[in-house]
């Protein structure tokens, strides 16, 4: 159903990335995450992990109910930001979410029903810490739309630079390349919808 691209950096210095992403389907449609634990190094990549193991184990729940649980997993833990998406490909919807600075952009291949990239509203707060008042968005999608999502270790202006016909992995190489600041962990994931009809 989806087609996927990721490319990571790991901090200098460190033995893994905090950063972390899942992409998982089920009868019901695709999960999609990426996931930053706070901070970098063993600690953080728990925190991701964790998360990770959660919402692998509960795709067809609602994206409000998954942020919830895993808020409620991740106590104790340094925490985590995370922005998380739902296609529903029967429905021709997807339903997603951003708590902390994961930023996500969808990339339209027919621009003709609307805006050409739409951009993921992000909400404050720290799963596992301090949780914000939650609202999910939901929107139509169509076969060929792209889903990015891009941790704080890549600059914000990446989504000036887009093209739905770049190869996702090719995509998430040169975002990663391009864009990341050198001063953190940093994961882009690339996901191009190829199981939706028209």
């Amino acid at each position: 159903m989806v087609e996927y691209g990721v490319a990571k950096h790991v901090l200098r210095g460190q033995g893994e990335s905090g950063d972390l992403h899942l992409v998982c389907c089920s009868q019901n449609g695709v999960l999609v995450a990426a996931i930053d634990g706070l901070g970098h190094g063993e600690e953080a990549a728990d925190a991701a992990r964790t998360a990770a193991a959660l919402l692998k184990n509960s795709l067809d729940e609602p994206v409000i109910s998954l942020v919830e649980r895993c808020h409620q997993e991740l106590k104790g833990t340094r925490g985590a930001v995370l922005s998380l998406a739902f296609i529903a490909t029967d429905k021709q919807m997807m339903t997603w979410i951003g708590i902390g600075n994961v930023q996500g952009v969808l990339m339209r291949a027919n621009t003709k029903r609307g805006n050409g990239q739409e951009s993921l509203l992000l909400r404050g707060g720290v799963v596992g810490a301090q949780l914000p008042s939650l609202q999910a968005t939901v929107l139509p999608i169509s076969r060929g739309d792209t889903l990015i999502f891009a941790t704080d270790g890549i600059r914000s202006d990446f989504s000036a630079d887009l093209s739905v016909r770049e190869n996702p992995q090719r995509a998430a190489d040169r975002i990663l390349n391009q864009y990341q600041r050198g001063n953190d962990d940093a994961l882009v994931l690339v996901a191009r919808l190829t199981g939706v009809e028209l």
